[in-house]
């Protein structure tokens, strides 16, 4: 709070609650207060080093495993999966990937595949199948950090599904798109190469177009559509030699 020319570090809705944070502030500390706090503080510290040596252990393990080590620095490049989320990944599902026939199997190996839940040839919403509770959490995890990046094709598929089948099933339809990319980096052996956030728009640039003008003439808007002279591309400098990774629509 700002008072003898301190700075204000309240942040959020807690600058609009000066008197309710003063009063949550207001108590007496006293000796068995301080016992506890140096106890919280100890196992934390206890608990920062534990992890230190578990993380100094698994990259000593990496180290003389070199094919686990090349897929881990592959994965890293997924918006959203950093090192920690690649190793998670790699540690689930291995790095032999002729395992699986395909990368449908390998979602529903981990069980991130969706359900099948079909009558009278109509498809209806079903719940995903069992599988891998870590790899399900850690690829979760990623698909939300993937939501936050700025300009890509994951983020934008992430949008697209939240819109129409709320957050949690597009973070794991989200999260199973990047264990089909991984699949596939892990198989040719190459780095992320991202699509662009107007991939999905240019696959059927009519439909999307048409979407659009119908949604501004609802709002009494009238429309005419003029096309530019350098239209953007499905794919942004994408390697025509290699085949685009899996995106889910």
């Amino acid at each position: 709070m700002e008072r003898d020319g301190t700075s204000d570090r309240r942040s959020g809705r807690l600058r609009s609650k000066r008197e309710e944070l003063a009063r949550a502030l207001m108590g007496q500390l006293t000796a068995h207060h301080r016992f506890m706090l140096t106890e919280l503080l100890t196992h934390l510290d206890f608990l920062d080093e534990q992890i230190a040596r578990l993380e100094a252990q698994i990259e000593d393990q990496l180290a003389r495993l070199p094919l686990y080590l090349e897929a881990v620095r592959l994965l890293d490049t997924i918006p959203g999966v950093d090192r920690h989320l690649a190793i998670l990944i790699v540690a689930e599902m291995g790095v032999d990937m002729s395992r699986f026939p395909s990368d449908r199997h390998l979602t529903a190996w981990a069980g991130v595949a969706p359900g099948n839940n079909e009558t009278g040839g109509k498809r209806r919403p079903a719940k995903v199948r069992r599988g891998n509770k870590y790899l399900q959490a850690g690829l979760v995890l990623a698909a939300h950090a993937a939501a936050r990046t700025k300009q890509t094709d994951l983020r934008s598929l992430y949008g697209r599904l939240a819109a129409r089948r709320g957050k949690g099933r597009a973070a794991m339809a989200v999260g199973r798109t990047i264990l089909q990319m991984a699949f596939h980096m892990i198989r040719r052996g190459e780095t992320y190469h991202d699509l662009g956030p107007a991939y999905l728009d240019c696959l059927d640039r009519e439909r999307t177009v048409r979407r659009l003008v119908n949604r501004l003439q609802t709002l009494g808007l009238e429309v005419q559509v003029k096309e530019q002279v350098t239209a953007p591309t499905a794919m942004n400098d994408h390697d025509p030699t290699h085949p685009p990774l899996p995106l889910a629509v």
